[in-house]
């Protein structure tokens, strides 16, 4: 599950309920996987409300902006797989 939040903290969504609903309905999530991401969301969502954890310096981040005098990132080539 993807938390969805705006940068002043005021709003948030879950993000793509209906694939995980659809996950339980097919029986791929076991109800004690299901009951540790609910515990999980409520985590979150207590975090997201007293401005702790991930989201103590959340007005830090809404500022922050990428330095145009830094490089622009490169992904490494990708190594050739060895034949056997």
């Amino acid at each position: 599950m993807d938390l969805v939040v705006a940068p002043d903290l005021t709003r948030w969504e879950w993000k793509d309920e209906d694939e995980y609903a659809h996950v339980r309905r097919l029986g791929i999530l076991s109800d004690t996987e299901h009951r540790a991401v609910d515990a999980a969301r409520g985590e979150v969502l207590a975090m997201l409300t007293e401005r702790t954890g991930v989201f103590a310096q959340a007005e830090r981040w809404a500022a922050w902006r990428w330095d145009p005098v830094w490089p622009t990132p490169c992904l490494p080539r990708p190594v050739a797989a060895t034949r056997r």
